[in-house]
């Protein structure tokens, strides 16, 4: 029981961080420079890239990328089915 709500916990924790990180990529179209040297942007893509690269071969039309749309109607599905 613990342990599924570490679980869920963690799974929040990493839709949180694809929305920042889909907020992020939209910055430098309203001129905002994003570093991504910066430790925090560094942590956010460690975090994240694990779950959406894999999913980029598969979700990517064009020139966009569907992957966080993807990987976070999967993590709902996961949530929904571990509560």
């Amino acid at each position: 029981m613990i342990f599924i709500q570490f679980l869920v916990v963690l799974l929040y924790i990493l839709q949180v961080a694809i929305l920042i990180r889909v907020i992020l990529s939209w910055l430098p179209m309203a001129g905002v420079h994003i570093d991504p040297y910066n430790p925090v942007v560094k942590i956010l893509y460690d975090i994240t890239d694990p779950i959406l690269k894999p999913l980029r071969r598969f979700t990517t039309v064009g020139m966009i990328d569907l992957s966080p749309i993807v990987a976070l109607f999967l993590i709902s599905a996961i949530l929904r089915a571990l509560t």
